[in-house]
């Protein structure tokens, strides 16, 4: 089972809390960035795209822990940018552990091994190294040459310390269901990391690429492909059965974009990470002020080819809750 039996106990209760209290939106886990500059230039993402001024500021450890305290959310994944660079970064992730948030600290793996004395193991801390295929394609995907063996090389280091590993991977028209399997059994049986999440390209407006991000149709037959022959049943995918059989066109989910709320340097983004319809200070104004009903597949033409997870796994996370077969599904970890 890819998700710690510790953290799916957590977040079943908090699910429970929320429908005692008649919850109808809540944050499942936060996007915290705390800040934007990174030491790559990956075309198929947009973040170091904005102004010198903004790629200089950082979110304060204060700040951070405030937004994600506000949110109430059990989960936090630090992203940005590149959050190794944020010079901070382990009071960050220190003070959010010391109030029991399962933190996913995510890396393009550059500063890791570097940077990895600063940290301490814990039930509560999960590295989440970007890896977008095998050692050509992913080199190609972050435009730089020898990133993927920077990141093969601390992944063996930290499980060697004794942190758990998940890798993030994302894949793109370039790809196919043969360099998603290469990828995940590697991952899976050779580096054996403790998770893998993966997901489709989506479409950050601030990419350079443009070209090949994943449409829907694309999206649902590589992944059926790719997932063919019982492969999704070995791999250790830190995702919810639902969400896989999403991916596959086995069942389809409106957009809920509230349960992975954004929070920046500019404040709370709506409707979410990948669009910037603008920004709210407390987490409270953007539930209440932005209209939900706009977006989603079908809603806004944006929206038409994402199956991104930051909109999607939250409704297939309320589906399963929803369904005792689904749930129990889930508890064992069939996928």
């Amino acid at each position: 089972m890819p998700i710690p039996i510790r953290q799916n106990m957590k977040v079943a209760s908090y699910l429970m809390r929320q429908r005692l209290a008649k919850n109808d939106k809540f944050p499942l886990i936060v996007e915290l960035e705390p800040l934007f500059a990174c030491n790559l230039s990956c075309p198929g993402c947009g973040k170091i795209q904005y102004p010198t001024e903004v790629l200089r500021q950082r979110l304060s450890v204060d700040e951070a822990v405030e937004a994600v305290e506000e949110c109430g959310a059990p989960m936090v994944s630090i992203a940005g940018g590149e959050p190794l660079l944020h010079p901070q970064i382990e009071e960050m992730v220190g003070e959010l552990i010391k109030r029991k948030r399962f933190v996913y600290l995510c890396t393009n793996a550059v500063l890791l091994k570097r940077k990895m004395e600063r940290f301490a193991p814990s039930p509560y801390f999960s590295w989440v190294v970007h890896l977008d295929g095998l050692k050509e394609r992913h080199d190609a995907a972050v435009d730089r040459v020898g990133v993927f063996d920077t990141a093969v090389d601390a992944i063996r280091l930290a499980k060697q310390k004794g942190f758990r590993v998940t890798t993030n991977s994302t894949f793109f028209t370039t790809d196919s269901p043969k360099t998603i399997r290469e990828v995940l059994d590697f991952l899976n049986d050779d580096l054996k990391v403790d998770a893998m999440m993966i997901s489709p390209a989506y479409a950050y407006e601030k990419a350079p690429d443009q070209d090949h991000f994943l449409g829907v149709r694309q999206t649902r037959e590589m992944f059926k492909t790719a997932f063919g022959d019982g492969r999704r049943k070995k791999w250790r995918l830190n995702h919810t059965p639902l969400f896989l059989d999403f991916l596959e066109g086995k069942v389809d989910y409106d957009c809920t974009a509230w349960g992975i709320p954004s929070y920046s340097i500019f404040g709370w983004q709506r409707p979410c990470y990948l669009m910037s319809d603008g920004y709210t200070k407390t987490y409270k104004e953007l539930i209440e002020t932005t209209d939900w009903s706009k977006y989603g597949r079908g809603r806004d033409p944006r929206c038409d080819n994402c199956m991104a997870h930051c909109g999607y796994e939250p409704s297939a996370v309320l589906a399963t809750t929803h369904s005792l077969r689904q749930s129990l599904r889930a508890a064992i970890g069939t996928h």
